[in-house]
């Protein structure tokens, strides 16, 4: 119904010769409008470090949880925690803003406090250097909202950001002739989770002034939010948070002005491009990141929140092959193709594939998850583990390399839902078996690496290019490059169910086909991370025009692996 209301919004704004540009050139799908996505989807976006994404959501995370960074977080009352992580942790449970200031010692006198006159609706700000207005410049919707929701407690946020000139001021109240520039995201409980900038002299953009959000009479307007708020002077797909809840830059097929386009379809703005802190689920907002000037600021918080994503993600090693070991060419190495697209891969080349060796025989693939973790299909294994082996780092299957790795199985987890007719949930865990006196199950090998898994269905998209690899029922590992397939219904019809994913090549040239089955889809984004986006489930009729490969969906099934194999073995950027 959102969806269509907002469309008869757009015809009847057309009718009218509406001067402006139609907000269906950016916003996205309906399909995605009506998914209610907010800036807490983290199917879309990341997290801020005082949450984590739980089935598609980010949620209050433990605030012991948090780590301890160098200087205090102050708050309202006067306590001192070890970070700002930790003082959000407990303000997002309570949804009562705590957070007050960084200081080594927290003076009641240094409080950020932030007020609305009475006069003008002017936004005034204090601070250790005395109150004085929020600076017009950098004022926007999203500052506005948080202003809204602290001070007069309006959950929607404001209505209007607008600009006062200094001289059309209430006389009768003394104001300071210099500003502090402001910048929020749009997701803080007061302007001192934002960067609050040194104070200037107050200048022809005036001071900040707003209006908070009242219910309208019903009357089109341009967008619906997903949290009821109707965007009255705000616009979607141009970076800021206009809505509150950031839902009005979830779906955009481009953005408006300066603002960033992700590929999974959300508008940042320019200013959080390549500021050290990815926004983008690839990571494209951070590509060519160069060293950035320092911005002099008086309260800045993205470097604890650059600090903590940085060492929460230096923990976790996954997606990054081992470039540094060099193998050495023997006698018997020959190029060759398997079929057209299939090309022979180097020793070392793919160092998250395994194979999965049953009763001595090799039937199948899998993808190494680290730790002591295998990915493979539900299709390959069934619940005796000690019919089973993993070999890591096997190039050819009749020899063994130098670097190969032999592994027992320690326990093997088949989704219970898994339903062998119809290939529904063909996805399984196997679990390798711990070295005597050891949590490892091998030795550090130079060339094995894990593979990450994708937590978000969004984090590719139709028509990226990805690569399969397995040995089919040849004797040497083979790897093809293959396009993520939309709309895969329309080949396979109700056969294709939830949880599934098509790849390949519509013309026939390159499929995945027996032998290869539970060997990883790999997906590798922008930043260059890889992640295991499939495994090789099922299809018809292989290497035919129209039938495409039908692999398993890794990211559907994330809290699934997780909640088995535990957080640190799963992947980076998950929060």
């Amino acid at each position: 119904m959102r969806a269509v209301f907002f469309f008869m919004c757009l015809l009847f704004q057309t009718a009218l010769n509406h001067p402006r540009v139609s907000d269906e050139d950016f916003l996205g799908p309906a399909q995605c409008l009506d998914q209610k996505y907010t800036r807490w989807s983290c199917s879309k976006v990341f997290c801020p470090p005082w949450r984590r994404c739980i089935a598609g959501q980010c949620v209050c995370k433990i605030p012991y949880k948090c780590p301890r960074q160098k200087i205090s977080a102050c708050t309202l009352d006067g306590s001192e925690y070890f970070s700002m992580c930790q003082a959000n942790a407990i303000s997002c449970r309570t949804k009562t803003p705590i957070f007050s200031h960084f200081s080594e010692s927290c003076k009641a006198e240094d409080k950020v406090e932030t007020s609305i006159s009475d006069s003008n609706d002017v936004v005034e700000i204090k601070t250790n250097l005395g109150k004085m207005p929020v600076c017009g410049k950098g004022w926007n919707m999203a500052a506005a909202n948080v202003v809204c929701r602290n001070v007069k407690g309006v959950d929607r946020g404001a209505e209007a950001a607008s600009n006062i000139t200094y001289e059309s001021l209430d006389e009768d109240t003394e104001w300071s002739d210099q500003c502090m520039r402001v910048r929020c995201t749009g997701s803080e409980l007061s302007l001192a989770e934002c960067t609050i900038y040194n104070p200037e002299p107050i200048t022809k953009t005036g001071v900040a002034a707003l209006k908070c959000y009242k219910e309208p009479s019903g009357e089109c307007m341009n967008f619906l939010c997903a949290n009821g708020k109707y965007l009255i002077n705000g616009k979607p797909c141009d970076g800021v948070d206009d809505c509150g809840d950031n839902s009005d830059e979830m779906c955009c097929q481009k953005c408006r002005g300066k603002a960033f386009h992700c590929k999974s379809g959300v508008c940042i703005p320019q200013h959080a491009v390549k500021d050290g802190i990815r926004d983008c689920l690839g990571g494209e907002d951070e590509l060519d990141v160069t060293d950035k000037a320092v911005i002099i600021t008086h309260l800045h918080v993205v470097p604890e929140i650059r600090e903590i994503r940085s060492s929460a993600e230096s923990q976790l090693q996954c997606g990054v092959p081992n470039m540094e070991y060099v193998y050495k060419k023997d006698n018997h190495y020959s190029r060759r193709k398997r079929s057209a697209g299939w090309e022979e891969t180097l020793p070392t080349q793919i160092q998250w594939q395994v194979a999965v060796q049953d009763e001595g025989l090799f039937r199948c693939g899998g993808a190494y998850l680290g730790g002591c973790w295998v990915l493979t299909a539900a299709n390959c294994v069934r619940p005796k583990p000690k019919s089973f082996r993993i070999h890591l780092s096997l190039w050819k299957k009749n020899r063994k390399q130098s670097t190969t790795e032999i592994v027992p199985v320690k326990n093997i987890l088949i989704h219970h839902e898994y339903n062998p007719q119809t290939y529904a949930n063909d996805i399984a865990l196997v679990q390798l078996e711990e070295m005597v006196y050891s949590d490892k199950c091998m030795q550090d090998n130079p060339v094995v690496r894990a593979v990450c898994v994708p937590w978000s269905t969004q984090q590719f998209q139709p028509n990226d290019t990805c690569t399969i690899s397995g040995w089919g029922k040849e004797a040497t590992l083979k790897w093809a490059n293959v396009t993520l397939v939309d709309n895969c219904e329309n080949y396979y019809k109700d056969r294709f169910l939830p949880g599934m994913e098509c790849a390949g090549d519509l013309e026939g040239k390159v499929d995945s086909c027996q032998g290869d089955s539970g060997g990883p889809l790999v997906c590798t984004d922008g930043s260059g991370l890889s992640y295991v986006w499939g495994i090789v489930s099922w299809g018809n009729k292989c290497s035919e025009p129209n039938h495409p490969g039908v692999y398993t969906k890794v990211a559907h099934y994330f809290d699934w692996i997780r909640s088995n194999t535990g957080w640190p073995a799963v992947t980076k950027f998950n929060q």
